[in-house]
């Protein structure tokens, strides 16, 4: 998915030095703004207060919407590098197209995983015939500077595994929780989580104290440690915790997003992770003068996405939180 903003700001991340010492519930803000043609998200992260948690740099929260008289999702090709995204549909069918020639059609409880490294370009779009409702999550994670390179690739996994426990099934979709791990290749200590709570809830889950965590509320309303959370909202929990208290009057999904505090500083703009502003402009460059490290997307029916003009001003470190 794209950061279709044509102003995005630059954002320099990572470092530990501003990274919770131990646990803590700072409820994130949501910014809305509009993807493509009509799909409007809550973008969570990085957004006022936090910038990363783990390596997760980016949050994307939509729906659930009902498009049964609308395109739904339509993102034209546009480019990637230094991270992976990670695709995850709760309602709705997205079909996804890379310039590796990979051709997916992506539907709930499927992985969608595609790593940029090097460089890629891909689109997703609501197939002409869809279901009624579309509700997900688009998230990105940043490669650390020993893979950013790395040859892109993308993984479809149709079943993921998880277990169910005391009035909460769990789905692990990048990492390990609980023991559980997904096949989904990651490139540093992290953990993604699809949680369902069922009516009544009220259950604890194992934590890494080592790592950073967040929980987005994908559906319902949930009590954290007694912190209200209601959907499309996002809970920061810092570090240091070894389980978590979760209860839901009525039934609730909720994504748990951790890792480890990412220690490397990158620049974040569009829809580049890189190390430098220079890097970045040299990106933006390549893509809109159609150099071979994006490819290109077959099969898709319009024109690709150009890259926004860069700010005027230096991309210059800003740190993990505002």
């Amino acid at each position: 998915m794209s950061n279709l903003d044509r102003r995005p700001a630059a954002r320099q991340l990572g470092g530990t030095e501003q990274t919770s010492t131990g646990p803590v519930l700072d409820l994130l803000p949501a910014k809305e703004v509009l993807l493509g043609e009509s799909t409007r998200v809550r973008r969570l992260l990085p957004t006022l207060g936090r910038r990363m948690v783990g390596a997760w740099v980016f949050v994307d929260h939509y729906g659930p919407d009902d498009i049964s008289t609308a395109p739904g999702m339509q993102v034209a090709p546009h480019p990637h590098t230094g991270l992976q995204t990670v695709s995850w549909l709760l309602d709705g069918e997205v079909h996804h197209r890379d310039s590796l020639g990979s051709d997916a059609m992506v539907r709930p409880g499927e992985l969608a995983l595609m790593t940029a490294g090097h460089g890629i370009s891909h689109s997703e779009q609501s197939p002409a015939t869809h279901p009624r409702f579309l509700h997900g999550a688009q998230l990105w994670v940043a490669l650390p500077d020993a893979s950013r390179e790395v040859a892109p690739h993308f993984e479809h996994h149709h079943t993921l595994p998880g277990f169910s426990s005391d009035g909460v099934r769990s789905t692990v979709l990048m990492g390990t929780f609980a023991g559980t791990s997904s096949p989904g290749r990651a490139y540093t200590p992290i953990v993604g989580a699809d949680l369902d709570l069922a009516s009544g809830a009220d259950v604890e889950i194992p934590l890494e104290p080592d790592f950073e965590y967040a929980l987005l509320a994908s559906s319902g309303v949930a009590s954290i440690e007694d912190v209200r959370l209601e959907r499309g909202a996002m809970l920061y929990l810092g570090t240091g915790r070894r389980t978590l208290r979760l209860r839901a009057a009525e039934a609730a999904r909720l994504l748990l997003l951790g890792g480890e505090p990412f220690e490397e500083r990158l620049v974040m703009w569009w829809n580049f992770v890189g190390r430098a502003g220079e890097e970045i402009a040299g990106y933006a460059e390549q893509w809109n003068a159609e150099d071979a490290r994006f490819g290109t997307v077959d099969g898709y029916d319009g024109d690709r996405l150009s890259a926004p003009p860069l700010p005027p001003v230096p991309l210059l470190a800003r740190g993990r939180v505002r």
